[in-house]
């Protein structure tokens, strides 16, 4: 079965009142977004199904995510969250690993004042509980977090982690950012890990308002270099990419961007790795 897959979109509902980060400031996001509202840029690009992630860091986000996922079939899979650092948190991964659709856990760790957090001793049980409960660790992480995502790597090498938004280059500042070189050379050292994946989602909102497919060009291209389309999964970071233009425009510059795969390698970056990666027609699918 060769599916198309959206792997990072978020849903949320702002009576839960978890989403410390989202205020009337962000006006195109202070709404609740739901099912319903992503149904038609799903049918419009041919989506067959999602995988939802975390948006808030409360064990709330995650049962919320869960319920709406039994709910709705184009859900895939969850991505949800768990204080990795509390002392019971194997016991709350194994409990919640029993839904059939958490495939995988997400700390918020681009906004932790610990840039090492992930690489505390207290951490590591969960982490082994995550390799053996076969569930997945998302990596929101922004450039100065990759000289740890490395040492994650040496430390835990059966852990199965996938950088989120490439690991958020700032695209605004375009060739002349100072940090590009080290982006590129810290990717090309994951990229020698096999079991460490990379989306390609979250580039618009990294970008100037007014991007263009040039500007997001040596970027992708970058994280392909690093990973392949084999280790790469698309991900619309829908409605957060509200903020950098839309669905559809990213989704169109996506596709142009891409254009000189083969077609096997396209259907790898736009559902196959997804799948295979969060074990989604493994947990999920008839």
């Amino acid at each position: 079965m060769t599916l198309r897959i959206d792997a990072h979109q978020h849903f949320w509902k702002l009576e839960r009142g978890d989403y410390r980060w989202l205020g009337p400031e962000l006006a195109p996001l202070y709404r609740d977004f739901g099912p319903l509202d992503l149904a038609p840029l799903r049918a419009r690009h041919r989506i067959d199904g999602s995988v939802a992630v975390q948006a808030a860091d409360t064990l709330a986000e995650t049962e919320f995510l869960l319920g709406l996922a039994e709910r709705e079939p184009s859900v895939l899979g969850v991505v949800g969250w768990v204080d990795l650092e509390a002392h019971d948190a194997p016991d709350t991964l194994a409990r919640l690993a029993e839904h059939p659709k958490l495939v995988g856990v997400r700390p918020m760790l681009q906004d932790l004042p610990d840039e090492r957090w992930i690489l505390r001793e207290s951490v590591a049980p969960a982490l082994r509980a995550l390799v053996e409960l076969d569930l997945a660790f998302d990596a929101l992480v922004k450039p100065r977090h990759l000289p740890h995502l490395v040492t994650l790597v040496e430390r835990h090498p059966d852990l199965r982690i996938v950088v989120d938004h490439g690991a958020k280059p700032d695209i605004a500042a375009g060739r002349d950012w100072s940090g590009f070189s080290a982006w590129v050379s810290h990717l090309r050292t994951l990229g020698g890990q096999p079991l460490l994946h990379c989306k390609l989602s979250g580039l618009p909102t990294e970008s100037r308002v007014d991007w263009t497919r040039e500007d997001l060009r040596p970027h992708v291209a970058a994280l392909l270099g690093a990973f392949g389309p084999e280790r790469m999964m698309w991900g619309s970071d829908w409605p957060v990419v509200e903020l950098g233009g839309g669905y559809d425009r990213w989704m169109n510059a996506s596709q142009a961007l891409v254009d000189h795969l083969n077609p096997a390698e396209q259907l790898a970056l736009f559902g196959a790795t997804a799948a295979g990666f969060y074990g989604l027609e493994l947990k999920t699918l008839p």
